[in-house]
């Protein structure tokens, strides 16, 4: 993997005693990855209980400690912001590295983007959740560093129910960037990658952008805009702006909701709204007025000053797989539509493999 835009310093100190000596594993393995695995555990002289990343340092025959310097230089960068996983201690063994992180016990937004409709996010859920994700990144963004895979996965709950506060967690893939080096890079899940990764095109803080686009139609929704039924189709619906905004989807979800997420799936970066800008949309406004239509933004806006430059050759990507299932964002209130909630088809399961 290129190290390009890589942080190679970090200020936490690594501690190599025992990890066990100062924590007890809780036995509830709260995720895996190809790479590493996430366990929760209770530190021993506080009894207050953590996440666990335990980060193999060789993958593929490669030495991958600057990679996860990298990640943990970026979590300490991050530091004051609220709604980014909070860095709690480092441990370092031959093989491993384990990165003790803030407990979000809410779990992963992705379960509420595929459950039935009575569990679903409503709308102003969705509101609430999305100005929390744009204020996360918004610190990134002031830092010159992009995420490079937000998608519902790596969006922690701090409680489920009362729903809570969003983490925002797994900065493996993240970069910085600047105006003097450009970064140019293939990774990222392919629902929510950006066109300007799969052209090989600059990394920017946009294509964060791109992706938050995604990331709420499928909070809204609970489908996911530009997945084929195989990748390559999958790139070439994202290539191409694919994009369809149908009634029946988006029944009882407020124009403005629409118009937000079309300021952000437009195809030239130079053109997608900022995170600070995304902040003062009507649609994330405090009081926002959903019963207020905003006009559509032509189909040609979207894909205007851009260069049309699909992936015609085919191109080893290193991407990671997500799917989702189709199914009805919950309504707020207690409004029944006539004959109930519409359950959509499942769409075809893909292998998911996290690069952690």
């Amino acid at each position: 993997m290129s190290r390009q835009g890589m942080i190679t310093q970090a200020q936490t100190r690594i501690r190599t005693d025992p990890f066990t000596d100062s924590y007890s594993l809780m036995g509830k393995e709260l995720g895996r990855g190809k790479f590493a695995v996430v366990k929760k555990c209770q530190e021993k002289a506080t009894g207050k209980e953590f996440a666990a990343k335990f980060l193999r340092k060789r993958r593929k025959g490669e030495d991958c400690r600057p990679d996860i310097l990298h990640e943990v230089a970026v979590l300490e960068m991050a530091a004051p912001s609220p709604h980014v996983v909070d860095l709690h201690e480092v441990y370092e063994t031959a093989a491993e590295i384990v990165l003790v992180l803030e407990c979000a016990d809410g779990g992963e937004i992705f379960h509420q983007c595929v459950a039935e409709q009575d569990e679903a996010f409503t709308e102003k859920d969705v509101i609430r959740l999305v100005r929390q994700i744009l204020s996360g990144v918004s610190y990134l963004h002031r830092n010159n560093v992009v995420h490079l895979d937000l998608k519902p996965q790596n969006i922690l709950l701090t409680c489920s129910s009362p729903l809570g506060d969003i983490r925002i967690v797994d900065f493996g893939l993240s970069r910085q960037v600047d105006a003097v080096q450009e970064v140019r890079e293939i990774l990222g899940t392919p629902e929510y990658v950006a066109p300007e990764i799969l052209n090989y095109e600059p990394i920017s803080t946009a294509t964060d952008m791109w992706s938050i686009g995604v990331l709420t139609y499928v909070m809204l929704t609970g489908e996911s805009p530009f997945l084929g039924d195989t990748k390559q189709e999958t790139f070439l619906n994202i290539s191409q702006v694919n994009v369809e905004y149908p009634p029946d989807v988006f029944e009882g979800i407020s124009d403005l909701a629409i118009e937000f997420i079309q300021s952000l799936l437009i195809k030239n970066p130079r053109k997608r709204a900022q995170a600070e800008q995304c902040l003062q949309h009507p649609w994330l406004s405090p009081s926002p007025t959903l019963e207020l239509s905003s006009p559509l933004l032509a189909e040609s806006e979207l894909v205007a000053g851009s260069e049309d430059s699909s992936p015609d050759e085919a191109q080893e990507l290193v991407l990671v797989t997500s799917y989702t299932v189709r199914r009805p964002c919950r309504q707020p209130q207690e409004t029944e539509l006539a004959g109930g909630g519409k359950t959509f088809p499942a769409l075809q399961e893909i292998a998911q493999e996290l690069v952690c």
